[in-house]
């Protein structure tokens, strides 16, 4: 995937959501979006850094963005639908959708979790993009080519001691994403697949490995071959796959 060469317009005219938007792999994914033609509608908690991806985006001279706040711990599906119906009203259509956002508050033995932790790490991880794909499905399905995609980790695949939530969450997006492509294969109009990235230069990592050095670990703006690969019409066809850190498809 370092090899990909997109094409500048790769994504003109799309309209594409990132949840995580703010910052990280989120941040990146969009602005690189933007700059291949997309209209983006950035999604996090936090205004502030909503604002300076915004501001990053329109300075560089790209589309105009959208915001929306939203905490999606707190989100139900009033507020998801809310938003879709909000997309469609103002920007009349979507084409991709970016699950992107995530929660790891730390390592923890499942003896010692705590239960309200566990919940809201798997709100955030799972049941949200549930309820965002959910609210986003008609106005996907209008699109020609549309793309849903999951950012995964290699412990969804493979249990590991002390990833509690985070590790279950993300076995969970992974056989969510499998289902959802299997569902929507058939007619051909959505495609749905997952993206692990690797090891990359993140706050989340930053705060769970504090004794490693980050300058080790991939910038979020070195992995976005998969990425803009997965997102635009070259990816015509793939759907239900999982893409290692690697770059090969399996």
């Amino acid at each position: 995937m370092k090899d990909y060469r997109p094409a500048p317009d790769l994504l003109q005219d799309r309209v594409i959501l990132v949840t995580g938007a703010g910052s990280g792999i989120g941040r990146a994914v969009a602005t690189a979006y933007a700059a291949h033609g997309a209209t983006l509608v950035l999604l996090g908690p936090v205004l502030r850094e909503l604002e300076a991806t915004y501001d990053a985006i329109e300075q560089a001279g790209h589309p105009q963005p959208a915001i929306f706040e939203m905490d999606l711990a707190e989100a139900g599906p009033a507020e998801v639908h809310g938003m879709a119906a909000s997309i469609g009203q103002h920007l009349g259509r979507l084409d991709g959708l970016v699950h992107n956002a995530a929660l790891l508050p730390y390592l923890s033995r499942i003896d010692d979790y705590d239960p309200e932790d566990w919940e809201r790490v798997l709100r955030i991880n799972l049941t949200a993009p549930f309820l965002l794909t959910q609210a986003c499905l008609p106005l996907l399905r209008q699109a020609p080519d549309a793309s849903i995609l999951f950012t995964t980790d290699k412990v969804g695949r493979r249990g590991r001691a002390y990833w509690g939530a985070y590790g279950v969450s993300k076995a969970g997006l992974d056989n969510l994403m499998q289902i959802l492509a299997d569902e929507t294969e058939k007619d051909g109009r959505i495609r749905a697949n997952a993206i692990d990235p690797g090891p990359v230069r993140s706050d989340l990592r930053i705060r769970i490995y504090p004794a490693q050095d980050p300058s080790t670990w991939a910038a979020p703006e070195d992995i976005l071959g998969p990425y803009l690969f997965l997102m635009g019409p070259d990816s015509a066809g793939v759907t239900g796959r999982i893409w290692p850190p690697d770059g090969k498809m399996p």
